[in-house]
């Protein structure tokens, strides 16, 4: 009886070793986490605040990787030096897959940044005079932007067939001889002093302070959001990973009236969400 017992009490006691190492191995597997680097360019990282709220408990950590300009994320995403990058519209995607043979897909919309104008010398566009110099971005898709809102604004008029990335040489009217600067977009706020007037990207006019309902001189304005709007902004993948459940989770994350309140509320205009809130 008195073996019996002892090898009872020992049995009892594997079984509850067993069972804890169970436990504790699967409670470590349960608490694993994927770290996911994003890559964006300037400053603005407020509304990536909610969006890992939105991911607490599914083992997903979001790591910010800034980058200075825009010619540097979508080399880096090809490369493997990042997961996911959130700088950019389909417009400059397209123009990068087509220039570059990369192999990017667009998993999610995020923002519309609207294309203002501004200036520290004048009040109104209408001040804009014979000669005067208008800073815009040097590259294809932004560039082209900066061409159209200065069309819109009715400064210059641009070939139709150039579609939304007109360059300099399809300008059909110019009657003021505005002398336009192209500069690479992060340096453009740095050279108001220096221009009547100057076309900056929503980031980068953040960056410098610039709010548009108080600092602008002309808003582009923002397309409707049921068409095909080549300028929403959009979260990218490599190709191959483009189905990826947690990068699907992080675009679910984005896409919540929680997000959508912080860029309205922060931002007052220089961005706009870009998916219909539920």
């Amino acid at each position: 009886m008195k073996k019996t017992a002892l090898l009872l009490i020992l049995l009892v006691a594997v079984l509850s070793i067993t069972g804890c190492t169970r436990n504790a191995a699967e409670g470590a597997k349960d608490s694993v986490v994927r770290t996911i680097k994003i890559g964006l360019v300037g400053e603005m990282t407020e509304m990536w605040d909610p969006v890992r709220e939105n991911l607490e408990g599914q083992g997903i950590e979001i790591k910010i990787v800034k980058f200075s300009d825009y010619t540097l994320p979508n080399q880096a995403l090809e490369d493997g030096e990042i997961d996911l990058n959130a700088f950019q519209h389909y417009a400059f995607l397209y123009n990068e897959i087509e220039a570059k043979g990369l192999n990017l897909t667009a998993i999610g919309n995020t923002i519309i940044a609207p294309l203002n104008v501004y200036s520290t010398k004048i009040k109104e566009v209408s001040e804009i005079s014979e000669g005067d110099k208008i800073a815009i971005p040097n590259d294809v898709t932004n560039g082209g932007r900066a061409l159209k809102v200065l069309e819109s604004a009715g400064l210059i008029e641009v070939a139709e067939s150039a579609g939304y990335t007109p360059s300099l040489q399809d300008i059909t009217s110019n009657p003021l001889n505005l002398e336009l600067i192209e500069v690479e977009a992060s340096n453009i706020p740095s050279l108001l002093p220096d221009v009547t007037a100057a076309v900056i990207n929503g980031n980068h006019a953040h960056d410098y302070g610039l709010v548009p309902a108080k600092d602008a001189i002309y808003s582009q304005g923002v397309d409707s959001l049921t068409g095909d709007n080549p300028y929403i902004n959009i979260i990218v993948a490599r190709t191959e990973e483009a189905d990826d459940p947690d990068f699907l989770k992080i675009v679910e994350a984005y896409n919540k009236p929680n997000v959508a309140r912080v860029i309205n509320e922060t931002f007052e205009g220089l961005y706009i969400p870009a998916w219909t809130e539920d």
